[in-house]
Parts: structure tokens; C-alpha cells; sequence
């Protein structure tokens, strides 16, 4: 029914109301009758107002699952990192912690979780030890296929296919604003989450020397 059409009815509905009150003031009939019209009246007003009601519920929660949904978008990935808390400890708890260095993207690579326990994957960079979450980086882990990898690219763009792995350096120049800012972000939540160990060597570049004070220093850091 359109709003027009409605107003009208009512509009209707009231005069005919009023009407029947004024013609028959002193007849019981008359009396039923304009009771009748108003008791329409009443009810068409109250089904109007229970649809504006009903509408304007439908797009509060619209709006509230919108909301939700960019939040998870832009947010929820950050459960990939947060939830390093309730990963498996057992593997991080019977190895020692591992001594600062830097590392090529070889030898990165060799520690996947399934050649040995430990677990390293890159952001922006930098090497992190995630052995401790093991139960999402680890081989049967959901996103095990960062492990042992630089995963500053699928981690920008959400993606968990080999498409976003390079197995030369990656300098993420072709990345854009918005996802250079996102792997910061990771960056960020990796550091508050797992022990960074070191660099991710360029091509060419040449490991640097850290001293027992610098690792401890470090460490005390991040503890």
C-alpha cells in the first residue's frame, strides 16, 4: 500500500467516523457504527506504525551486520595472530629459545615444522619464531603454508594459496597503499605476539652480527 493511499483511508476512515457520531448523536446505531470506524481507523494506524517499526529494525540490524562484517574484514584476520595464545605450546615448551640471526629466504624455508619443531615465518622483514602456535602454523595447521615462508603478501591480501608466495625475495613494491599498511599491521601483532628472531636478508646482503647482549636485550623486550 503506498503512503499516499494509506493517508487517504485514514483520512477516510476519520470523517466517516465523525460523521456517523454527528448524525446520530442520540441513536445507539449510530453510536456502533462510528465505535466500528474508529476501531479501523485505530487498527489501519497501528498496522502503519508496526511496519515503520519493522522496517526500521530490518535496517538497524542491517547496518549492524554491515558494520560487523567490514570489521571482520579489516579486524578478524587478526585471529590468524591473536590466537598464538591457545595454539599448542608443547613443541615451544621443550625447545630452547633461539639465539637472534638473520636469515635467507633458504634457510628460512627449513624451518616449516616438518623438517624440525621450530617454526619461523617472515612479516615486512622480519623472522619471527611462531613454533608456540604451532596448531595454525604447523604442517595440519590452517595457515601452515606461511610457515617457513615470507607471508607478508598473503597476509596483506588475505590470501592462503601458493599464488601469494614468492620463492625469490619479495619486495612488495607492486602492493598497494592500503596493503602495505596492512602488513605493517601484522608486523605490529607479530611482534606482541611471537619472539622476533631477525632480518630477512635481501639478495646480496650480508647477515648481521648480534652479540649475547643484544639477543638478551632483546628478549627481556619482548617478555
Amino acid at each position: 500500500m503506498a503512503a499516499g493511499d494509506g493517508d487517504l483511508k485514514l483520512g477516510t476512515l476519520g470523517s466517516g467516523s465523525k460523521s456517523g457520531s454527528d448524525g446520530s448523536s442520540g441513536s445507539p446505531g449510530g453510536a456502533g457504527a462510528a465505535a466500528e470506524g474508529g476501531g479501523w481507523a485505530a487498527a489501519a494506524l497501528a498496522l502503519l506504525t508496526g511496519g515503520g517499526e519493522m522496517l526500521l529494525n530490518v535496517a538497524l540490524v542491517a547496518l549492524v551486520l554491515l558494520g560487523a562484517y567490514r570489521l571482520w574484514v579489516r579486524w578478524g584476520r587478526r585471529g590468524l595472530g591473536a590466537g598464538a595464545g591457545s595454539g599448542e605450546e608443547s613443541p615451544a615448551a621443550s625447545l630452547p629459545r633461539m639465539k637472534k640471526r638473520d636469515f635467507s629466504l633458504e634457510q628460512l624455508r627449513q624451518y616449516d615444522g616438518s623438517r624440525t619443531p621450530r617454526i619461523l615465518l617472515a612479516v615486512n622483514g622480519k623472522v619471527f619464531d611462531v613454533t608456540k602456535g604451532s596448531k595454525f602454523y604447523g604442517p595440519a595447521g590452517p595457515y601452515g603454508i606461511f610457515a617457513g615462508r615470507d607471508a607478508s603478501r598473503g597476509l596483506a591480501t588475505f590470501c592462503l594459496d601458493k599464488d601469494a608466495l614468492r620463492d625469490e625475495y619479495d619486495d612488495l613494491s607492486d602492493l598497494n597503499a592500503v596493503q602495505m599498511e596492512s602488513v605493517r599491521e601484522w608486523e605490529m601483532q607479530f611482534k606482541e605476539k611471537y619472539d622476533y628472531v631477525g632480518r630477512l636478508l635481501k639478495p646480496g646482503e650480508e647477515p648481521s652480527e648480534y652479540t649475547d647482549e643484544e639477543d638478551t636485550k632483546d628478549h627481556n623486550k619482548q617478555d
